[in-house]
């Protein structure tokens, strides 16, 4: 049985998920959905009380940066950016997989986690900003194309790193982005649009877990772990 720890920031967001799974149980897999709070340092504390798991994934919404994303679009992570470190997701792509075969529209590629709520002025700095230096890929090779983070939140960077190098994600369901801020008319149909899509994501979450697993967790492993320079401008 493949222990599934879901973390999620709200409690809207934790409903959602265990709606989505309670729809469609999964098999092989033990899910489990907890709350952390909202923001870094709620991640951080509750990354240093998860219960066992043999996967973990960080899932609920986020904010686009990239225009083409729209409210209801899934965000995968293929690293997350905190602070001065960025850390792989090394299975997004089997993820995405799941989630598209799901009916979602998903893109795959960086998330940034900040302290704070985006605006328009700063969601677009964020959308022009460029990681500094030269992009590595998961094992050091260049990754043309992976400098600008598609999607923003406030949670999965502590949460991946607590991951210790056990399998992990991190999902994010667009809900506000350029044209689409967050405190706008269009929230409440946004916020509605990204919870049904959120109950989709719990079950290919499940299947994600159960493939990564028969795979072999390899714990303790850190040299996928890349350190970045602390991009200043972006993060506080």
């Amino acid at each position: 049985m493949t222990r599934l720890l879901i973390c999620a920031a709200l409690a809207l967001e934790a409903r959602a998920l265990r709606h989505g799974l309670a729809a469609a149980p999964p098999a092989g897999v033990e899910a489990r959905v907890i709350r952390t709070g909202m923001g870094p340092r709620r991640a951080a504390r509750a990354g240093c009380l998860l219960p066992p798991y043999d996967a973990l994934a960080v899932a609920g919404f986020g904010g686009a940066l990239d225009a083409a994303l729209r409210p209801g679009d899934v965000v995968v992570a293929d690293e997350v950016r905190f602070g001065a470190r960025a850390h792989p997701c090394a299975s997004a792509s089997l993820l995405a997989g799941e989630l598209t075969r799901a009916g979602l529209r998903v893109r795959v590629g960086p998330l940034l986690t900040i302290g704070h709520v985006v605006r328009e002025t700063e969601r677009r700095r964020l959308a022009a900003t460029r990681r500094p230096g030269p992009v590595p890929g998961p094992r050091g090779a260049s990754s043309p194309g992976r400098d600008v983070a598609l999607a923003v939140d406030m949670e999965s960077g502590p949460l991946t790193e607590a991951a210790g190098g056990r399998p992990v994600a991190a999902v994010r369901v667009v809900v506000d982005g350029p044209g689409t801020p967050l405190l706008g008319l269009a929230t409440l149909r946004a916020g509605l649009t990204a919870r049904r899509a959120l109950r989709l994501a719990g079950p290919a979450l499940t299947r994600w877990a159960r493939a990564v697993e028969q795979t072999g967790p390899r714990p303790g492993r850190t040299e996928d772990d890349i350190r970045i320079p602390p991009p200043g401008e972006v993060l506080s």
